[in-house]
Formats: C-alpha cells, structure tokens, sequence
C-alpha cells in the first residue's frame, strides 16, 4: 500500500526558510525519480522540482530556480524539499511523489499535502 506522507510546512515570514520531508513507503523507493509538487488556491497543481535516477539530476521552473532544493535519503525511504528566500507568491499546499505519479486503481495516488504560508 502505497503511503505518501509530507510534513515540515508552516507560516514563515518573507525571506525566510523551509525544510519538507516526505516519507514514503509501500514502493521500492530507490528505484523512483522524486518529485515536489504545489498547488495554490485556485491554480492548478504544479511540478517544482525533480530530482532523477540513476543519475540525480535535478530540475526546477524559473519560479523557485536557485531557492528550492530537492534531495533523498534512500536509507530512510525519505524526499526533502529545501526553501529559501520564500515569498507569498510560494503559499500553497506542497506534495510529493515519485515521478511520474504513482497510481492506484488507476487514478493519481497524493498524501495529504503540507500547507506552507509565507507572509508577514
């Protein structure tokens, strides 16, 4: 049984910074491409970062280019997303998969999210 399970989110003044975790289990977790993903209020989910295999090359849009990191501790099945610099502009629920998405019964498998505010 596929478990998603993000935390690390809170309210975090402009400026400042953000640590997610994600753990994972139910997959084989070193054999998947990780990714993080947010969603907004009224805007669609969007891809933030990538982080490959066998290679771990990591990929980011414009947005959060040179702010967010992504990296993986395959000993303990676990995806971190690393925020700096935030902006209200990054407020939004934060989720992470495995790239592309795991599935179950056919439909798109997600945690419940993390929730991330950045305001002053």
């Amino acid at each position: 049984q596929v478990q998603l399970v993000e935390s690390g989110g809170g309210l975090v003044q402009p400026g400042g910074s953000l640590r997610l975790s994600c753990t994972t289990s139910g997959f084989i977790f070193s054999d998947y491409a990780m990714s993080w993903y947010r969603q907004a209020p009224g805007k669609e989910r969007e891809l933030v970062a990538l982080l490959t295999i066998p290679n771990s090359k990591t990929q980011y849009p414009d947005s959060v280019k040179g702010r967010f990191a992504i990296f993986r501790d395959n000993d303990k099945n676990t995806v971190f997303l690393q925020m700096n610099s935030l902006t209200p502009e990054d407020t939004a629920v934060y989720f992470c998969n495995t790239y592309p998405t795991q599935r179950v019964g056919g439909s798109a498998y997600w945690g419940q999210g993390t929730q991330v505010t950045i305001s002053s």
